[in-house]
């Protein structure tokens, strides 16, 4: 069984998905852009500022389904732009331990949604 896990500290969804789904006791998160949850807006500033609001809103659809970076066991990047990915990785890694990091990809594609440059998802256990 299925449970939806949404909330409002994070974006809400721009189509026919959820924030996340829980299924037994592994949550599978949607792709999140830099959209501030309180105002609607794209935040991109910088690609640190932008990753960071990506970051921000993965750690709230966590908290809502009662859990951390620390639960995270596989992580997707999809950026515009690989000459970012230095900048990426520093911020996405601050959010780990390295001992305890998940598995991950990241990978370069044509266009993310919004026109945005980096989009992040991932897979979490409990």
């Amino acid at each position: 069984m299925k449970k939806i896990i949404t909330t409002s500290k994070a974006p809400a969804p721009i189509g026919p998905y959820n924030q996340a789904v829980l299924s037994g006791n592994t949550l599978y998160t949607s792709g999140q852009i830099a959209i501030n949850p309180e105002t609607g807006d794209l935040v991109l500033d910088d690609i640190k500022t932008e990753t960071i609001q990506v970051m921000q809103n993965l750690k709230a659809v966590l908290k809502a389904a009662d859990m951390t970076f620390e639960n995270v066991i596989k992580a997707s990047i999809f950026i515009s732009n690989m000459n970012d990915f230095i900048q990426i990785n520093e911020v996405y890694g601050s959010y780990f331990n390295d001992d305890t990091a998940p598995a991950r990809e990241t990978v370069q594609v044509a266009r993310l949604p919004k026109d945005v440059n980096v989009e992040i998802s991932m897979i979490a256990i409990k």
